[in-house]
């Protein structure tokens, strides 16, 4: 699918959050804007129906009890925990709404939390506006980094923040921010093998959902197998997009382990590279 600029957005036009107090739309030092919005962002603990697990983010909006995630997180969720970066673990009971197409869910926590919700702002940002991300990438959770809002692009049909942000697995689901700390949208998925092409879907998309409907526990969702979304095809034409969570590790070892089955006899080397330590070993596989 190829993607093409909104042309309202390619001339430079938005508009302003409605409703949002005068003061409130200056600038903040990014500090004052990671202290101020940190309380409502979480890191997801998820346990999914295979037993493996894994983290996302969150980021708690629309009530003190509700958070705002992709979709592609909690798919195949068994178990959710949310954790916070005081240190305040809270148990996701389920799965109030989502858009599996766009990538939206709404969760339900087991217990309110007040003066934590953040500030969303609905209306589409200009392109090359500051953006802030803050998750938990490659589990190294309450991160937060900058960039650009890169473009406005369509996507599958919708409207998508292409961002100049480093956001790595362990980022979907968390908030994107604009200068005042307002969630402009949620990390969603990035561009294989590109340096900083990411995208994430835009707050309005989840103005969509309904939040006043009871939560679906993780059993019932299961049950009715609700499918994660697609991957995605590629913005500029090449390749296949695919969500940050992806099970690209578990898929190259299973090809290493058969790659294994497939030498007996032979004299094999492996390298193993952590973080900045390398250890090399070689065996004879039987």
């Amino acid at each position: 699918m190829t993607a093409k600029l909104h042309p309202i957005l390619s001339l430079g036009l938005w508009l302003t959050c409605a409703g949002t107090p005068k003061e409130a739309h200056a600038a903040l030092a990014p500090e004052r804007l990671y202290q101020k919005v940190l309380p409502s962002v979480m890191t997801l603990e998820v346990e999914n129906q295979g037993g493996q697990r894994f983290v996302g983010s969150a980021v708690l909006a629309r009530a003190n009890d509700v958070a705002l995630t992709a979709w592609h997180v909690v798919a195949d969720a068994r178990s959710v925990w949310a954790v916070f970066a005081d240190g305040q673990r809270v148990k996701v009971i389920g799965c109030i709404d989502h858009n599996g197409r766009r990538d939206l869910a709404i969760l339900k926590l087991e217990k309110r939390l007040p003066r934590r919700q953040a500030a969303l702002c609905q209306e589409l940002q200009p392109v090359a506006a500051r953006a802030y991300v803050i998750g938990a990438p490659k589990g190294y959770d309450f991160s937060v980094s900058d960039g650009l809002i890169s473009q406005i692009r369509s996507v599958n049909g919708f409207l998508q923040y292409q961002l100049s942000c480093p956001i790595s697995p362990g980022n979907s689901g968390g908030p994107i921010l604009n200068n005042r700390g307002e969630v402009i949208g949620i990390a969603s998925w990035t561009k294989a093998d590109a340096q900083n092409v990411s995208f994430a879907i835009p707050t309005r998309e989840f103005m969509r959902l309904n939040v006043s409907q009871p939560p679906r526990t993780w059993e019932e969702l299961a049950a009715i197998a609700c499918p994660a979304p697609p991957a995605r095809p590629s913005a500029l034409g090449h390749g296949t997009e695919i969500p940050l969570e992806d099970k690209a590790d578990a898929r190259s070892f299973a090809a290493f382990k058969k790659q294994l089955n497939q030498s007996a006899g032979k004299s094999v080397t492996v390298v193993l590279q952590e973080e900045s330590q390398t250890n090399t070993f070689t065996f004879t596989v039987k």
